[in-house]
């Protein structure tokens, strides 16, 4: 007596709802990151008039976080319903979607260690093109005092930069009480205040030069960047390869799960 066995090829369950799973934290991350980043525009009056986006000078942090935002969500939409609907156009689109964005940030690595001058030189000039913009956007504000504080650092080479923002320049033509100062969180600071001192940088730079180190920060952030680089190159190396990894991961499942709907397909 002979037997027939009959082998009808499925799509793996595993390889299907671990794809899902790792695409709804793709789909829920870019929700958040759009709704901060709506809710900030929301702050700022910029929904009520979107002529505002294009009056500001310097970089909009907004516009980041909606772009992180959109590109997440789109991706985590594509490989969730390509998981659950059994897609291969949708998991395609998603596999190379996170390949191209592997690929363009190892270019970026790359080139950043081969064209160190030219970089160096872009992210100086970046600088103060915002140091320009101080005062035009309050989440650029923020983002240069943290930048500023955390890195204990004033400007771009030094506090002299302040000199390009018309509120802390010392021209004689106008009259802000900033006048020749820079921002509070070029200060130095005293653990033991509880409060911060917002007009500490007044008046600042009309001192002789040999005194600002009594009351401010004189290292530029871009030299703070590069001392702060080589101590620290083991937790970046480590974060691009977590980063890297788990991009390699959804790129496997997809094609895993793209091989066996192939499979199914072929089977009928």
């Amino acid at each position: 007596m002979y037997y027939y066995r009959y082998e009808n090829a499925e799509v793996s369950c595993c390889y299907k709802y671990l794809m899902f799973s790792y695409n709804i934290i793709f789909w829920l991350a870019g929700v958040a990151f759009i709704a901060v980043g709506f809710w900030a525009w929301s702050e700022k009056g910029v929904l009520s008039d979107l002529t505002q986006v294009t009056r500001l000078h310097g970089f909009d942090p907004v516009w980041l976080v909606l772009v992180v935002g959109g590109v997440t969500f789109i991706l985590g939409f594509a490989g969730c319903v390509g998981a659950l609907r059994e897609n291969i156009c949708l998991l395609k689109f998603f596999s190379g979607v996170i390949g191209l964005i592997f690929f363009l940030e190892l270019t970026a690595a790359v080139l950043a260690v081969v064209f160190q001058g030219q970089v160096r030189e872009w992210i100086n000039d970046f600088f103060l093109q915002n140091i320009r913009a101080y005062r035009d956007d309050i989440d650029l504000q923020n983002l240069i005092d943290s930048l500023q504080r955390m890195n204990h650092c004033c400007g771009a080479q030094d506090p002299v930069d302040w000199d390009l923002n018309v509120y802390f320049s010392c021209n004689e033509s106008h009259r802000s009480r900033e006048k020749c100062g820079v921002p509070f969180s070029c200060c130095l600071t005293d653990p033991a205040d509880s409060v911060v001192n917002t007009q500490c940088g007044y008046d600042v730079r009309t001192k002789p030069k040999r005194e600002w180190n009594d009351s401010i920060y004189t290292k530029g952030c871009i030299t703070a960047l590069e001392d702060w680089l080589p101590g620290n190159l083991y937790t970046v190396a480590i974060v691009f390869i977590v980063i890297s990894l788990l991009q390699m991961v959804g790129i496997y499942l997809a094609r895993t799960l793209i091989t066996d709907i192939e499979k199914v397909k072929f089977s009928h």
